[in-house]
């Protein structure tokens, strides 16, 4: 029970994090740019802050996985 709880209590916090760093994650500054047109179709490479912010959001992404995976592997 105490268990279960932790990882519901880890999943909650995981996910307002990740939430918290995508919104961080500026792309554009239009609605345009969710499609991908805002920019012409040309790829940038991602440097300084943008780099960070997408290496926490690759870790919390695989967090969040593998604590759903412990989830229901305990229940």
């Amino acid at each position: 029970m105490v268990l279960e709880d932790a990882l519901q209590v880890i999943q909650i916090i995981l996910s307002i994090a990740l939430i918290a760093v995508i919104v961080l994650q500026a792309r554009g500054t239009g609605l345009g740019s969710l499609f991908g047109s805002a920019d012409g179709g040309i790829t940038k490479t991602r440097r300084g802050l943008e780099k960070t912010l997408f290496q926490i959001t690759v870790g919390l992404s695989v967090a969040f996985i593998v604590n759903a995976i412990a989830q229901l592997l305990i229940q």
